[in-house]
């Protein structure tokens, strides 16, 4: 079983973070915690009319509980992936800055070697995001940025929010159903 914990933070797309959840869900052989900050909660109902993350039938952590196991290296987490992942979180991360469960639990994703996802979403980027990226990639971290692609055809905002969150999957090391270019 390989456990994986989301963190959603208050950057716009919400759309991302529940498609990933939505897939992660289809999957029987993960296994995923979730944390929130406050502002996704209110980006999610939002954007997304709803508050469906209150029915996900996951473990969910509170954004200040440092006893999630996620929040240690000692733990078997394999991956924290942040989607979407504001520039404010980013920064805290490429600074080291643990001052919530997200940022915590990126810093001992990248202290442990392991793998830490951040989907940003802002644009366009200043030189201070740039930084920050390029310190988060060098400490280890993939930015992964939330950039659709066009040439699947995407029909839906659903379908369309899949292309970057098939990316995300496959990013994870997880075989998935999805376009390919030219396969």
């Amino acid at each position: 079983m390989k456990k994986i914990a989301i963190g959603i933070t208050g950057a716009s797309g919400a759309i991302y973070a529940k498609v990933l959840l939505d897939k992660l869900q289809t999957l029987p052989e993960i296994e995923v915690a979730l944390v929130m900050s406050q502002n996704a909660k209110e980006v999610w109902k939002y954007e997304l009319g709803n508050q469906d993350y209150r029915q996900l039938p996951l473990k969910v952590y509170d954004i200040m509980d440092y006893f999630a196991p996620f929040a240690s290296g000692s733990s078997s987490y394999e991956a924290f992936v942040i989607c979407p992942c504001s520039m404010g979180t980013l920064g805290r991360i490429a600074n080291g800055i643990s001052d919530n469960l997200i940022s915590r639990a990126a810093d001992v994703m990248l202290k442990e070697r392991r793998k830490l996802i951040c989907v940003v979403r802002d644009t366009p980027y200043n030189l201070v995001h740039i930084e920050n990226m390029k310190r988060a990639t060098e400490a280890g971290a993939i930015i992964c940025p939330a950039s659709p692609s066009f040439y699947s055809l995407p029909k839906t905002f659903e379908e369309l929010a899949a292309t970057v969150v098939d990316r995300v999957i496959s990013l994870l090391g997880i075989d998935i159903q999805t376009f390919r270019w030219s396969e």
